[in-house]
């Protein structure tokens, strides 16, 4: 038995709870600053929970001491408090967040930490550069490398044509931020809610437009390899221009709480959601220019007998992978580890990782 702990005891800390719990080869305490999330978690028999303020530095580093792993599923300002208290108790730190400057402070920590620091094990960061790599790796040379992933409601309903199904402060974070991106192969910055597109997939039109934090490391790994890389997030058509009048136009990137403030009490939150992965890698092999693409989606559905949201399964899934291929010694035991360092193969035979599992049949939409 492995002992790890689980920092947040949200949507998705709660749904990476289960999921090792379940397994019965880790002991699972979840952490987190609100007793009523805690209490919501009593019902799974065999987690601990343990109510502390995360910005106490003392306090987390005790519950660190002597466990195998941190798992952090906080909000996206916490993640170096959370990290550095896994250098100084010396146990392995995995993350979720897609903030850029959160990654590069844990990326320093692990110069000099004894233990593994993996950041970024979601969906996007995450999944998707393990995805994009792995295809990237098919050619002889590159020319483009396109991300494309969304958490979208299975019914869309509002002029948004969304629901909340992840972290509000994670959605907005996204859509403010700078955007890495590789154009005419030289690294830059591209704003958020920009580039918009319109695709199709089984008959549905998308659009996708730039996001900050999506694609991770893959910039910099990549980076005099390829021509244009990218990262858009996936919406229904419509949503991209509400955002950015919200945002620019009244000004609300400027007052975020009052942002998210709005999100939650309008916006309901859904566990009917589909989660879109499109990764298309483009480049030359045997001297023809050819393309490959990766396409999945992935329905909510019960686990045991709580459904969960599709994002909530890509998600959880994802960090439990990681943390099993650590715990079997399949990644390097101390350092920093790029999601994309991760081989596709072994993540896909992993028991969390089968969730990512490619269905031929199509649910009806």
């Amino acid at each position: 038995m492995k002992e790890v702990v689980v920092v947040g005891a949200g949507k998705i800390g709660a749904t990476i709870a289960d999921l090792l719990n379940a397994t019965g080869d880790y002991t699972v305490t979840v952490i987190d600053r609100s007793q009523a999330q805690l209490d919501a978690l009593e019902a799974s028999k065999g987690i601990k929970t343990s109510m502390i303020d995360i910005e106490n530095a003392d306090e987390l580093k005790t519950v660190l001491t002597g466990k195998f792993a941190v798992l952090s599923a906080a909000p996206f300002h916490l993640t170096t408090r959370i990290a550095q208290a896994a250098a100084d108790a010396e146990v392995h730190y995995l993350d979720l967040t897609e903030d850029v400057a959160s990654t590069r402070f844990v990326k320093d920590l692990a110069k000099t930490a004894k233990t593994c620091f993996i950041p970024q094990c979601g969906l996007a960061p995450g999944f998707i550069s393990i995805v994009a790599y792995d295809l990237a790796s098919h050619f002889d040379t590159l020319d483009t490398v396109r991300m494309r992933v969304g958490a979208l409601p299975q019914y869309p309903s509002n002029a948004l044509n969304y629901n909340l199904t992840w972290s509000t402060d994670g959605v907005i974070n996204e859509y403010c931020e700078p955007c890495e991106a590789i154009v005419d192969g030289e690294l830059t910055e591209v704003p958020a809610l920009e580039e918009r597109e319109e695709f199709s997939l089984d008959g549905v039109t998308y659009e996708a437009f730039n996001t900050s934090g999506g694609l991770g490391t893959l910039c910099e790994t990549l980076k005099g390899k390829v021509r244009t890389l990218n990262y858009r997030t996936i919406r229904y058509p419509g949503h991209a221009a509400i955002m950015k009048a919200l945002l620019n136009d009244l000004g609300l990137r400027d007052r975020r709480d009052v942002l998210k403030d709005i999100f939650e009490n309008a916006l309901p939150s859904t566990l009917q959601d589909v989660v879109v992965i499109f990764v298309t890698v483009s480049g030359r092999k045997n001297g023809r220019l050819v393309q490959e693409t990766y396409a999945n989606k992935v329905y909510a559905r019960a686990i045991g007998d709580v459904v969960r949201s599709g994002i909530q399964i890509t998600t959880a899934s994802a960090i439990c992978a990681v943390l099993d291929m650590l715990a079997d010694g399949h990644l390097p035991q101390k350092g920093f580890v790029k999601q994309e360092e991760i081989a596709l193969s072994k993540f896909l035979e992993n028991r969390f990782g089968k969730a990512y599992a490619q269905t031929d049949h199509h649910h009806g939409c």
